[in-house]
C-alpha cells in the first residue's frame, strides 16, 4: 500500500471530523508554544525572584566581614569569601560543602587593587592606607560548580577598613581585597516551572479535548441545512423537476448555496421544459410530411389505374425533401446546442458570400428581386458553412414574406461588420419581435408551411450569430421585417505569395 493510499486510508472522511482535527491541531501548535513561552517565562521569573531573595544574605555577609567578623558557616544560601594572595577561602558555609569533592573555592579571587602605605606607628587602618571603595558587583553570574553552572552574585571589600588585629583574625594582607560569592539555587525555580508545566499539559489536553468536540458538533450543527439540501436534491427527479430546496432565513453561506441550488434546478427545469417542447414540435412536425407521404402513397397502391403517377412522386418528392431539410436543421440545432467546435474556421468575406446569393436568385414560384448593396470587402472570422447558413436563413425568410424585392446591405465600422436584410413584405409586429427567434414559432403558420418553412430558419440564424459572438435583431423598420446581423470585425488577411 502506497504512502498515499495509508493517509487516504486513516484521513477522515467527514468534513466533521476533518474540522475538527484541523482545529486540534492548529490549538495543539498554538498551545505548544504558548507553554514553550510560559515555561521559560516562569523559570526566568523564579530565578529572578531568587537572586533578589540573595541580595540580603550577601550585604550581610559583606557587613559582617567589614566588622572583621568571619561569618558562620551556617547560612541560608550556600557563600564562599576569598581573598587577593589565598589559595583557600576566608569563610564559606550554606552547603558548599555539599557539591562534590575539587568544587569549593573554584570561585575566582579577586585582583590586588590597594597600594600599602607607611604604617610604622601601627594606627588605624583609615590612617595608614589609601582608601579605596572596591568595586561592588550584585549582578549575577555564572559559574561552574560541581559539572553544573549557577547564578552567582559578588561584592568587593577593601580590607584596609578593617584594623590589624580584624585583618590577622581573617587572614587577609593589608592590600587584599575580600570578596563576597553567594550562589543562587535554581532549585526552586525549577520546582515552580516543573509544577506549572504540569498544570499547563493538563490544562492544554483538557482544552484540547474540548476544542475538539466543541468544534465537531459545531461544524455538524452548521451542516444540518447542508444535509437538508442534499436530500432535497436526491429527491429531484425529471418526472419531478419542480422540487426545490429550503432556503434558510438566516442569510449566511447556506442560504446563497441554497437559492444557487434552487436557480440551478429552475433553470435544468426550463431546459427540460424546452427539450420536451422541442421534441413534441420535432415530433409534430416529421408526422405532418410522414402522413402525408404515406398517405399519398397509400392511396396511388389502393387505385393505381387511376393515380396520377407523376403528381404522386412529385408529392413524394416534395414531402421528402421537407424531411430532408428538417433532419439537417434538426442535426444543425443538436450541433449547435452540444457547442460543437467548428472544424473549418477562417476569415470569411460577408459581400462575396452576398453577391454569390444574390447571383443565385429566388426559387420560380418566388418571383422577388434580390439586390445587394456591399462596399468594400467585409471580413469576418468562422466557418464559411456557418456564415453561408445564417445568411441563406435570413435571405430565404425575406424571400418568403416578400412582396416584391428583398434588399441585402453590408457597411463595415471600425470593430464591426453590420448586415442587414430588408424585405417589403407586411412586416412583424413588434410584440413578437423576439417571439420569431424561438423554435417552430410561426406567425402565419399556413402559409408559411405552404411555402416548406419549419420554425427553424431565424432560431438557427440567431443560434450561428451568437456562436461567432455576435447578435442578430429585428430592427423597426417603414416598410416590411428588417433583421441586423453584427458580427466582430477581422482585418484584411494578407495574399498568399
Amino acid at each position: 500500500m502506497s504512502a498515499a493510499e495509508s493517509r487516504r486510508r486513516w484521513w477522515p472522511r467527514s468534513v466533521r471530523a476533518r474540522t475538527a482535527m484541523a482545529v486540534a491541531s492548529t490549538a495543539a501548535a498554538v498551545l505548544a508554544a504558548i507553554g514553550w513561552w510560559l515555561h521559560h517565562d516562569v523559570y526566568h521569573q523564579s530565578a529572578q525572584i531568587a537572586e533578589d531573595q540573595a541580595q540580603a544574605p550577601l550585604l550581610a555577609l559583606a557587613d559582617q566581614l567589614r566588622q572583621g567578623v568571619t561569618p558562620s558557616p551556617r547560612s541560608s544560601v550556600p557563600y564562599e569569601v576569598v581573598a587577593t594572595g589565598r589559595s583557600t577561602p576566608v569563610a564559606s558555609g550554606g552547603g558548599m560543602n555539599a557539591f562534590p569533592r575539587g568544587s569549593r573555592h573554584v570561585l575566582p579571587a579577586p585582583p590586588a587593587s590597594l597600594r600599602p602605605i607607611d604604617d610604622d606607628d601601627g594606627g588605624f587602618g583609615y590612617a595608614s592606607y589609601e582608601l579605596r571603595v572596591p568595586e561592588r558587583n550584585d549582578a549575577a553570574r555564572s559559574f561552574e560548580l560541581g559539572g553544573r553552572t549557577y547564578p552567582v552574585l559578588s561584592t568587593d571589600i577593601w580590607a584596609g577598613e578593617l584594623t590589624r588585629e580584624q585583618r590577622a583574625a581573617l587572614g587577609v594582607s593589608p592590600d587584599a581585597t575580600m570578596r563576597v560569592y553567594v550562589v543562587v539555587l535554581p532549585h526552586t525555580a525549577e520546582a515552580i516551572t516543573a509544577n506549572i508545566d504540569l498544570l499547563l499539559l493538563r490544562a492544554a489536553l483538557a482544552g484540547l479535548l474540548l476544542i475538539t468536540a466543541v468544534t465537531y458538533f459545531t461544524v455538524r450543527i452548521a451542516l444540518r441545512p447542508v444535509e437538508a439540501i442534499r436530500t432535497a436534491t436526491a429527491s429531484v427527479t425529471a418526472g419531478d423537476p419542480r422540487e426545490r430546496v429550503t432556503v434558510p432565513a438566516t442569510g449566511h453561506e447556506i442560504t446563497a448555496l441554497a437559492t444557487t441550488i434552487n436557480t440551478t434546478l429552475q433553470r435544468l427545469d426550463e431546459a427540460a421544459a424546452q427539450q420536451r417542447r422541442f421534441v413534441a414540435d420535432a415530433a409534430h412536425e416529421l408526422r405532418s410530411p410522414l402522413t402525408t407521404l404515406l398517405t399519398s402513397l397509400e392511396v396511388a397502391l389502393a387505385y393505381p389505374d387511376r393515380t396520377d403517377w407523376p403528381a404522386a412522386v412529385d408529392t413524394a418528392a416534395r414531402q421528402t425533401r421537407r424531411l430532408q431539410h428538417l433532419a439537417e436543421d434538426l442535426l444543425l440545432l443538436a450541433r449547435l446546442d452540444a457547442h460543437a467546435p467548428a472544424a473549418d474556421s477562417t476569415s470569411v468575406d460577408l459581400v462575396v458570400l452576398v453577391h454569390r446569393l444574390a447571383e443565385q436568385g429566388t426559387p420560380p414560384d418566388r418571383p422577388v428581386t434580390l439586390t445587394a448593396d456591399t462596399a468594400a470587402p467585409a471580413y469576418v472570422h468562422g466557418s464559411p458553412g456557418d456564415h453561408e447558413r445564417l445568411l441563406r436563413n435570413l435571405v430565404d425568410n425575406a424571400v418568403r414574406h416578400a412582396t416584391s424585392s428583398v434588399r441585402i446591405s453590408v457597411r463595415t465600422y471600425s470593430n464591426d461588420v453590420e448586415l442587414s436584410v430588408h424585405d417589403d413584405g407586411p412586416g412583424i409586429p413588434g410584440e413578437d419581435s423576439e417571439r420569431i427567434f424561438e423554435r417552430f414559432v410561426r406567425l402565419d403558420e399556413a402559409r408559411t408551411r405552404g411555402c416548406g418553412g419549419t420554425g427553424l430558419g431565424l432560431p438557427i440564424a440567431r443560434e450561428l450569430a451568437h456562436r461567432h459572438h455576435g447578435s442578430l435583431s429585428l430592427v423597426p423598420s417603414d416598410l416590411g421585417a428588417c433583421f441586423k446581423l453584427r458580427l466582430p470585425r477581422v482585418p484584411t488577411p494578407k495574399p498568399k505569395d
